[in-house]
């Protein structure tokens, strides 16, 4: 092991000390950060080189936790969890344990492109719609000079399947330091839990739609609409057939969990559990090249 690089692990995923305040919604826990705060501790985890996941919790990710244990132990084993939906953001106020922002994965992906550009991080995207990855692609390295270093849309089972493993070879042999996952919850978070170890050092994202996003083919919804928590509503007429049941059936139920949150005691719903990295940190652990291994 390389000196230092085991207090970097303990710094970069969460240790001891002064760290990141945590505020829980049901079964998962936000990390309270500003897009900014969560960029600097992407390019920490990158940086130190010992892999992680970060995802983006949304109302429908606090319901499906509810009833999916296996979704679960994915968010406990994240290294970032932000609050993707204005609707979280207003649930966390409610709750006294207010977040500062909205961090949704199609706000992050484009920054984060961006650091990836200026530090000349291998990118592979997997996952999204027929031909979206092979789009997206093509406009970050038209547009922001992106080193992508594979491309893959895999039919990945829910539970994980023997074909999992040629896709996770293809992306190690990529030398990938970011893999943007978007399969879609909770697909994706299993997917990136159950490949933790095979994935490493790359620190995987589950970004649902986002490259769909990229490559044009899903619209985002207009900002205004966004800040106005009104963006499930922008998605559901866009895909009706698709996200009914999720928005209208399914969802519905977190008022309940909200509730039973507000019930806890306050110090069952706020924490310190995660350590901010440190330069030192970053500095005594491996660092990465791109390439093939």
């Amino acid at each position: 092991m390389v000196p230092g690089a085991g207090s970097a692990e303990a710094k970069a995923h969460g240790g001891a000390g002064s760290g990141v305040r945590r505020v829980r919604i049901g079964q998962l826990w936000l990390d309270a950060l500003t897009a900014a705060e969560a960029l600097d501790r992407v390019e920490a985890l990158v940086a130190a080189g010992l892999g992680g996941s970060v995802f983006t919790p949304n109302v429908d990710h606090v319901v499906t936790a509810e009833d999916d244990c296996a979704f679960r132990a994915a968010y406990a084993a994240a290294s970032l969890s932000l609050a993707d939906g204005q609707a979280l953001v207003w649930a966390t106020r409610l709750l006294g344990t207010p977040v500062p922002e909205k961090v949704s994965g199609s706000d992050l992906v484009w920054p984060l492109m961006e650091r990836a550009a200026g530090a000349r991080w291998g990118v592979y995207l997997l996952g999204g719609g027929p031909g979206a990855a092979e789009v997206a692609a093509a406009r970050l390295e038209r547009e922001l000079g992106v080193r992508i270093v594979g491309v893959d849309a895999p039919r990945i089972a829910v539970d994980g399947d023997a074909s999992e493993s040629a896709v996770l070879e293809r992306v190690r042999r990529s030398g990938a330091h970011v893999v943007v996952v978007g399969l879609g919850a909770p697909k994706q978070e299993r997917f990136i839990h159950r490949a933790a170890e095979a994935l490493r050092p790359a620190v995987a994202f589950g970004l649902g739609a986002s490259i769909d996003f990229l490559a044009g083919r899903v619209r985002r919804a207009p900002g205004w609409i966004s800040r106005a928590g009104l963006e499930w509503m922008f998605r559901l007429v866009q895909e009706p057939r698709r996200l009914a049941h999720r928005y209208l059936v399914k969802d519905p139920r977190f008022l309940g969990v909200l509730a039973r949150t507000a019930r806890l005691p306050a110090g069952e719903r706020q924490a310190r559990r995660r350590a901010q990295p440190t330069r030192d940190a970053v500095a005594a652990a491996p660092r990465r090249t791109g390439g093939t291994p």
